[in-house]
């Protein structure tokens, strides 16, 4: 009977905390309009005041995120290293040399649309966004609490 009443209460709770996390009318309205075609959507709540979606579109896997108002914040998606520019190749090999790059990212913003590099240098993992031309926009060394969030 314990057994029964703990679940009970477990499944309760659980379904009360699903209610109050379910995604806002104004930013599923604001995704549906922006990516139409988009396949196995899931949300999840980025922090107070953002929601991130991941979907599948055209058979690539997409992060998007908007703010509980529904604005369209960033979208990102994984791209192969072979798929990077030029350009931001020779700016990682003549700028960060001897990393290696361990992943790319086409990021879109409203204001910006580049790529976001990890590279990495023995025990130094670095996180690059850089324009088309090879620009450097941003250059963080990622800490250990960082990675954990990947």
């Amino acid at each position: 009977m314990k057994k029964t009443v703990t679940m009970l209460s477990l499944l309760v709770g659980f379904t009360v905390m699903s209610f109050a996390q379910s995604t806002p009318t104004k930013v599923k309205e604001a995704f549906n309009a922006k990516f139409p075609n988009a396949k196995s959507v899931e949300w999840d709540k980025e922090n107070d005041s953002e929601w991130e979606a991941e979907f599948k579109l055209n058979g690539i896997e997409y992060s998007a995120n908007f703010s509980s108002n529904g604005n369209w914040k960033e979208t990102e998606h994984e791209v192969k290293v072979s798929e990077l520019p030029k350009a931001v190749v020779n700016t990682l090999s003549n700028e960060f040399s001897g990393y290696e790059i361990e992943d790319a990212e086409m990021v879109e913003t409203p204001e910006f649309t580049g790529y976001e590099v990890e590279i990495e240098k023995g025990e130094e993992t670095m996180e690059v966004v850089l324009d088309h031309s090879g620009k450097v926009i941003k250059k963080k060394v990622k800490e250990e609490d960082d990675e954990d969030e990947d």
